[in-house]
C-alpha cells in the first residue's frame, strides 16, 4: 500500500530554530518527526529568497536555469513540468494549504486556482504571506472581512512598515484568527474529511514565521527575551572583494535598543511553536484516520531569518541564519528502523526533496531537473549525498561542503569565505587572505564546473 504523504513548510524558520537542532525553541511535535526519522544538519536553500526558492523547489532548477535570481513578479508557467504532477500521476490526490509564491500575490487568489491545479495540485486553499495578506483577497482574507478584522490588519501593518518594521507586538487578528492557525485548521480538516480511494499528498505550507513580529497570545509572551541566544556580531570586513553581502549591510543598520533583538527572536520563537502545536493537531488527526505509520513526513523551510545576527534582519544573502535551513524526513521505513537523534550531516539541497517525494511516491520525474532524491541516505545516514551543496542569490553563488563555505560576486570574485569547522558563527572572513589562494582558486573551479554541468537552454 502507497503510503501517504505530509510536506510540512514554514518561511523564514532558521535551522537552528527547532528544539532537536538550536535548544531555544520548543518544538515537540516537530522533535517526534526528528526523532523517527533523518534530521539533515546541512541543508542549504537553494536560494536566500522567497521566490526563486520555491520556483528551485516546484521545479528542481537553480535560478541560472529559471533566470529568476530574487523577488520579482514571475508566473510559474502552467506548462512547466513539477514534483506534484509526477506525484499525482503515481495515483495521488494531491493538496495545497497555505502559501506557495509560485506566481504573484495581487489580485484574487481564488481565481488562481485552475493555474494551481495546472501545477500539480488538485484541491488547493491558498494564501498570500504576511504582507501581501494585507491586500489579497483569498478565502483565509474574505474571512477575516467577514468577521470585520481585515481593516485592523491593514492599518496595522501599514504603520508598521511606516515607522519600524522591526516593531514587536501580537497580531490584530488573535491567535483564532491567525494565518498559520487558519493553514493548520484547514489542512486538518480537510484529513480528517478525506473520503477519497486514492492516497493523499498534503502540503501544508504556512505563512510564518515570516516577519513582522506580530506572533498572537498566549505565544507572544511564551518566551523570555533574555533567555534568547545572543545575536552573531558584524565583524570587521576586511581587504577583500566586495558582493551583495556587503551591499546590504551598508544599507540596513537597524538602531536595535537594548534587549530589542531579544525581544524579536522571543516573538519569533513564540511563532514557531505555535505552527508545531498546530502541525500536532494535523499529527493527531492522522494517527486518528490510523494512517500515521504509513505517512511520509518531510519538514522543511524556505530559507532562514537574520534575526539580529551581523546586525541584520531577513534574509536575501549567504550567512548561516539565512541559507540554512530545517530538513526533517520521516518514513514508514525510517519510523519502524528508527534510531533516536538520527542525523546525516552531508550537504544537501532544498531542491532534493520533490525528488525525495516523487521517489517515496514511486512516481517518475521525466523533466530534466537537478534535485537529488535523499532515499539512499535515508538509509545509510554516513553516506555523502552531495559534495556540496549550492544557493543563489542576485547573479552571485555559494558553495557549502563539510569544511568550507565560499561565496562568489557577480564578477566572480571570492568575497565570502569560512572555515565551517572552527568558525561556525561566521565570525572570521578568510577570502582575499593570501594563503587562501589556493583554496579559492580550487572551490571556484569547483563552483565553474557545477555551473557547467547544469546548464539548461532556458537562462
Amino acid at each position: 500500500m502507497k503510503p501517504n504523504i505530509l510536506l510540512l513548510m514554514t518561511d523564514q524558520q532558521r535551522w537552528d530554530a527547532m528544539g532537536c537542532s538550536g535548544g531555544w525553541v520548543q518544538t515537540p511535535n516537530l522533535d517526534r518527526i526528528a526523532s523517527e526519522g533523518v534530521r539533515f544538519t546541512n541543508c542549504v536553500t537553494t536560494s536566500p529568497v522567497c521566490i526563486p526558492t520555491r520556483l528551485s523547489l516546484a521545479t528542481g532548477l537553480y535560478p541560472h536555469n529559471t533566470g529568476v535570481w530574487n523577488n520579482m513578479g514571475h508566473t510559474m508557467s502552467a506548462e512547466t513540468p513539477t514534483w506534484m504532477q509526477a506525484v499525482r500521476n503515481a495515483g495521488y490526490r494531491t493538496s495545497l494549504f497555505g502559501k506557495t509564491h509560485l506566481h504573484p500575490h495581487n489580485g484574487d487568489l481564488r481565481e488562481k486556482e485552475g493555474l494551481m491545479n495546472e501545477y500539480g495540485l488538485d484541491d488547493v486553499d491558498e494564501i498570500g504571506g504576511p504582507r501581501a495578506s494585507a491586500r489579497v483577497k483569498s478565502h483565509m482574507t474574505a474571512m477575516w472581512e467577514e468577521k470585520g478584522l481585515w481593516d485592523a490588519y491593514r492599518a496595522d501593518y501599514k504603520e508598521r512598515f511606516s515607522t519600524k518594521p522591526y516593531t514587536v507586538r501580537p497580531s490584530t487578528l488573535g491567535f483564532e484568527n491567525y494565518a498559520d492557525v487558519y493553514v493548520g485548521q484547514q489542512a486538518k480538516q480537510y484529513l480528517q474529511n478525506y473520503d477519497r480511494q486514492e492516497p493523499w499528498c498534503c502540503w501544508v505550507s504556512f505563512g510564518g514565521p515570516h516577519e513582522p513580529w506580530d506572533t498572537p497570545e498566549p505565544y507572544a509572551s511564551m518566551y523570555n527575551p533574555n533567555d534568547m541566544p545572543p545575536p552573531i556580531p558584524r565583524p570587521s570586513t576586511g581587504d577583500r572583494p566586495r558582493g551583495n553581502l556587503d551591499n546590504t549591510m551598508n544599507r540596513m543598520n537597524p538602531e536595535f535598543e537594548e534587549g530589542e533583538v531579544g525581544r524579536l527572536r522571543a516573538d519569533y520563537a513564540g511563532n514557531v511553536t505555535l505552527i508545531d502545536a498546530q502541525i500536532g493537531e494535523i499529527l493527531d488527526a492522522i494517527e486518528d484516520r490510523g494512517e500515521l505509520e504509513n505517512t511520509v513526513i518531510v519538514h522543511c523551510s524556505d530559507h532562514g531569518e537574520m534575526n539580529g545576527d551581523y546586525g541584520l534582519i531577513y534574509k536575501s544573502n549567504f550567512l548561516n541564519g539565512a541559507v540554512r535551513i530545517p530538513l526533517l524526513v520521516r518514513t514508514p521505513d525510517t519510523l519502524k528502523n528508527a534510531v533516536s537523534d538520527s542525523i546525516c550531516e552531508s550537504p544537501v539541497e532544498w531542491i532534493d526533496i520533490g525528488p525525495t517525494l516523487v521517489e517515496l511516491a514511486d512516481g517518475e520525474l521525466q523533466h530534466r531537473q537537478f534535485g537529488k532524491s535523499l532515499c539512499p541516505v535515508l538509509d545509510d545516514t554516513e553516506a555523502s549525498h552531495r559534495e556540496f551543496a549550492i544557493s543563489e542569490i542576485s547573479g552571485e553563488i555559494m558553495l557549502l561542503n563539510r569544511e568550507w563555505k565560499i561565496a562568489l560576486n557577480t564578477d566572480g570574485k571570492p568575497y565570502l569565505l569560512f572555515d565551517v569547522q572552527n568558525d561556525p558563527d561566521e565570525t572570521n572572513n578568510l577570502a582575499g587572505s593570501p594563503e587562501m589562494e589556493e583554496l579559492e582558486t580550487q572551490l571556484r573551479l569547483q563552483i565553474l564546473e557545477h555551473l557547467f554541468h547544469t546548464q539548461t537552454k532556458k537562462r
